[in-house]
């Protein structure tokens, strides 16, 4: 039976960081996936504006096609600053894609990554599904983001318990992260494609697969 996917990025290409080649395989296999961006990801980012934000979408709809996205949704909140608003003001935007969506799966940020807008959109959604009666939400996963979960404080640490085998669906994942170039960054960086695609292989490696994306699960309601 299909299902309704929807991934809670804080920003455009943390959706292709932490999950992409899970999101390829869910739409192989028959699944609409959504995923909705808290932040504008660059009005943090000194000297930047209308160009450097319509650049931004453009890359994510490049990427939302290479991998199968049904939709992405722009909440455009402010970058690097979710801490600066009323958790409210982060959740109900967010309520309001989940009641339209009605996503049956959720994937998000790790609650301990360092960047700050992770942390909050992971508190976001957990706020926004909780598990009253009538909810359609029935599993919650959590992803990790180089440059931001491996450079978290060592008392949070992401700690993987659900691998997802992506070896047919790596090409994928690398063609969506290129659709990102402005975002990635050259080796030794963690955000690099070469270290990207060596984490893969760790991953897989550690589970027996040649390569694999992992996840905390953080609820799951069969």
């Amino acid at each position: 039976m299909s299902k309704v996917v929807l991934v809670v990025a804080a920003h455009s290409d943390d959706e292709a960081l932490g999950c992409g080649g899970t999101i390829a395989r869910h739409v192989a296999e028959g699944d609409t996936v959504y995923a909705v961006f808290l932040a504008d990801g660059v009005s943090s980012r000194e000297g930047t504006g209308t160009v450097e934000l319509n650049k931004r979408m453009e890359a994510a709809e490049r990427a939302r096609q290479i991998l199968g996205i049904t939709k992405n949704y722009y909440l455009g909140l402010p970058d690097n600053r979710l801490d600066t608003l009323p958790l409210i003001e982060v959740i109900q935007p967010l309520e309001k894609v989940i009641s339209e969506v009605k996503p049956h799966t959720i994937y998000t940020h790790h609650y301990g990554d360092l960047n700050v807008d992770h942390r909050i959109a992971h508190q976001a959604v957990m706020t926004a599904c909780r598990p009253i009666p009538g909810a359609t939400v029935k599993e919650i996963y959590t992803f990790e983001v180089m440059s931001s979960t491996e450079w978290n404080n060592p008392a949070d640490p992401f700690i993987p318990n659900c691998f997802v085998d992506v070896f047919e669906y790596m090409a994928q994942k690398m063609a969506a992260l290129s659709a990102y170039e402005l975002e990635m960054r050259a080796i030794p960086h963690s955000r690099s494609l070469d270290h990207l695609e060596c984490l893969a292989t760790h991953r897989g490696y550690s589970v027996g697969v040649k390569m694999a994306e992992a996840f905390a699960l953080i609820r799951i309601l069969k």
